[in-house]
């Protein structure tokens, strides 16, 4: 076992070895710990290089505390979405429904088509720049949140997209009653916090 340990922890950096005998010590066996010490030692990393991590690793630690700690609750992630449904149908309502009278759309599949397709790109339109640019949508704004990745910052364009056609997936919505993040935010690795 202690050769395993050694193994593994020859092969992390130095970063994850202060994290492991710091703030992750309680996550780790006490044989992979005190391995990690050794390996700390053999590396001879000095006490400044040490105490720099151990501030750093300390600072991400408290980034991710916060995030956690300011998720907003499934009702208020529903009022969010209530208005942002309402919106995106009133605008969709005025717009699809006043380019139907030019298209000539012959059968039902083809208006099904049509307005399914219409549907997607409003989500898109609505979600994608306003989360991207702001952090936030209209229903966000009125309850004062915003969407963050994991590490508490901005997301990139590509959580964004990601997570603007994850809801989508039929049930989104209700994922949220079942856990603390829905589907869209579980795979697009993002979360909606109190925007202090």
């Amino acid at each position: 076992m202690e050769n395993n340990f050694t193994k593994i922890m020859s092969s992390r950096t130095d970063e994850e070895l202060i994290k492991i005998v710091t703030v992750d010590s309680g996550k780790y066996q006490e044989l992979a710990v005190e391995i990690a010490k050794k390996e700390i030692e053999l590396r001879n990393i000095d006490e400044t290089k040490f105490k720099a991590i151990s501030e750093k690793v300390e600072v991400q630690k408290q980034k991710l505390e916060n995030v956690e700690n300011n998720s907003v609750s499934s009702l208020i992630r529903f009022v969010n979405f209530l208005f942002d449904f309402i919106v995106i149908f009133i605008l969709y309502g005025m717009i699809v429904s006043n380019f139907e009278q030019f298209l000539n759309l012959t059968s039902k599949t083809e208006l099904i088509i049509y307005r399914m397709g219409g549907l997607v790109l409003f989500f898109a339109i609505y979600y994608i720049p306003l989360e991207h640019k702001y952090q936030k949508t209209l229903g966000k704004i009125i309850t004062k949140t915003k969407v963050v990745n994991l590490k508490g910052e901005k997301a990139e364009l590509g959580d964004i997209i990601s997570r603007t056609f994850c809801r989508l997936i039929p049930f989104d919505r209700f994922s949220f009653f079942f856990t603390r993040n829905g589907f869209h935010d579980a795979i697009s690795k993002t979360k909606v916090i109190k925007d202090n």
